[in-house]
């Protein structure tokens, strides 16, 4: 069992919980296919959220098309909320973004963004949920 943030699931807890995608994208650190995910080309207001926690992440003033594919982020709605890490996995290095709540694999952040931040928050559709502005 893993423990984050408090956070007390079992494996089987987490496929009971997600669909076998989500489960492949945030805890078996798998991707969607480029352009397939739901919020990729999708801009209305309101935040995006984990999808396994309920966690708020990103909210949709700060999301721009990149056209990598892939929901696209020039900023976050807490750092707080996300843990980096060193991912060397493929032949890369990058910095990997997960949920601090829960440890989900989100996606990945590239330093080339947006002004002012100048960052990319490359995020799986799949590891959200959009909740409209009311």
């Amino acid at each position: 069992m893993k423990t984050y943030n408090n956070i007390y699931k079992t494996d089987n807890d987490w496929k009971k919980a997600l669909t076998p995608e989500q489960y492949n994208v945030c805890r078996l650190k798998g991707t969607e296919t480029p352009g397939s995910g739901k919020y990729d080309k999708f801009f209305e207001n309101g935040y995006y959220q984990c999808v396994a926690c309920g966690n708020r992440l990103f909210d949709s003033d700060a999301k721009f098309n990149s056209g990598s594919g892939w929901p696209s982020f020039s900023d976050v709605h807490n750092r707080e909320n996300l843990v980096f890490q060193n991912d060397s996995s493929y032949h890369m290095i990058r910095t990997e973004v997960l949920c601090s709540k829960c440890g989900s694999h989100l996606g990945h952040v590239f330093k080339d963004g947006p002004k002012p931040t100048g960052v990319r928050y490359c995020i799986n559709s799949l590891a959200l949920i959009f909740v409209p502005d009311k």
